[in-house]
């Protein structure tokens, strides 16, 4: 993989024009907040903001079609629903909400080949991911949703979530103070947290359209063409050596258990530090789209130094080794360790290690913040394994 070959398969892995198009659009009350907060204009309720956000479980849902198929079990669509969900409500702890939450669903299918066991499946997912929340001090309200039958435009389907909240206006996480001197904590992304049921590789949500043909074999594209553009060169479509089954290595999950991983939720350790030490915090960053560049579009005038991340899990090695894709690189589409990250003061550091014990999840600080020598603008710096990858806002 290479930015070329990503972009061939129809992905922007910057989303640069996607930036560029946003660029003279209202970016609300706190223009470098995570999440677009807006006015209460439903409550009119000056001291309290709103926000209504929408992602995805995007082309993870593509991947599950394949394993449906293959394994002949719907469930493994319950992970996919927590995906879209946990994509929404992570990214909104990111500006300091912590609920009440109003969840609608939006499925997109091509009803002649998903049938209604899987839109079950996909519900009880729903069910299921509002419920852990729920035990974690977030309650989240399902208000129903839609399912439309556009086997004309997607080829399986696709799975998305619209979630809205309000906040009060003095409890926003602005992302516009990060100063010199703040550490940049990281959270990891793999490993087993007390909640889930099996380790989690941490691909999270995002770079599954090069994770899944990069490493899945070409069966995959002869049994199942429906689940990949067929547009799409034959040298980037499933072009991989290994089976869903087959042993990942350097761990306890086979490939498409570890693809499959459902998105990691860290509201069991934002939603006590909110609640307790918000005024140390200066950004939350969560790291998706990007990867771990993503944190440029928080403050001004930043020089992001990541000087000891985690080190990459399993999968991320595995792509690389297939790939041959150079480290810097891939730091810029996957998380790589780590898909959450606190920014602030020290005193940051022990509080998380502490609730990282408690909840099974490795925390570390990964970095810090220095003045960058242009004040206008932010610049990031990864140590990588093989090298230094710099990036400007």
């Amino acid at each position: 993989m290479n930015s070329e070959r990503y972009r061939a398969r129809g992905v922007s892995p910057q989303k640069e024009d996607v930036h560029a198009a946003l660029r003279d659009a209202d970016r609300g009350l706190f223009p470098q907040a995570f999440c677009k907060l807006m006015p209460d204009v439903l409550g009119r309720d000056a001291g309290q903001v709103l926000a209504m956000h929408a992602d995805g479980a995007g082309t993870k849902a593509a991947l599950a079609y394949v394993a449906w198929r293959e394994w002949g079990d719907a469930a493994v669509f319950r992970g996919i629903a927590q995906d879209a969900l946990v994509m929404n409500i992570d990214d909104l702890l990111c500006v300091g909400a912590t609920g009440p939450f109003l969840l609608s669903n939006t499925i997109g299918r091509n009803a002649r080949l998903v049938p209604g066991e899987v839109l079950g499946a996909l519900l009880a997912g729903y069910d299921d991911a509002c419920a852990a929340y729920a035990g974690w001090g977030l309650a989240v309200h399902a208000t129903g949703g839609e399912t439309a039958d556009v086997g004309d435009l997607v080829r399986t389907l696709i799975v998305d979530a619209t979630v809205t909240t309000r906040l009060p206006r003095d409890a926003v996480v602005s992302n516009a103070d990060v100063k010199p001197g703040d550490v940049i904590i990281g959270l990891a992304s793999d490993g087993q947290a007390a909640w889930e049921r099996e380790p989690n590789s941490g691909i999270g949500s995002n770079g599954l359209t090069s994770a899944r043909h990069d490493l899945l074999h070409a069966d995959y594209a002869r049994r199942y063409p429906e689940s990949c553009e067929p547009e799409l060169p034959a040298h980037l479509r499933y072009c991989g050596p290994y089976h869903l089954h087959d042993p990942l290595p350097g761990s306890t999950l086979s490939v498409g258990r570890a693809l499959l991983s459902p998105t990691r939720s860290y509201a069991p350790l934002l939603k006590p530090l909110l609640d307790g030490r918000r005024g140390l915090i200066s950004a939350l960053v969560h790291c998706t789209g990007g990867g771990q560049t993503k944190c440029r579009h928080a403050g001004r005038g930043v020089h992001y130094v990541k000087d000891s991340p985690f080190p990459p899990p399993a999968l991320f090695h595995a792509i690389r080794e297939v790939t041959g894709t150079p480290w810097a690189e891939l730091y810029q589409v996957f998380n790589m360790g780590h898909r959450m990250e606190v920014i602030g003061d020290a005193a940051l550091l022990p509080a998380l290690e502490e609730l990282g014990r408690e909840h099974h999840i490795a925390v570390r600080q990964v970095g810090h913040c220095e003045a960058n020598t242009d004040p206008a603008r932010n610049r990031v710096t990864i140590t990588a394994p093989d090298g230094e990858l710099v990036t400007y806002e």
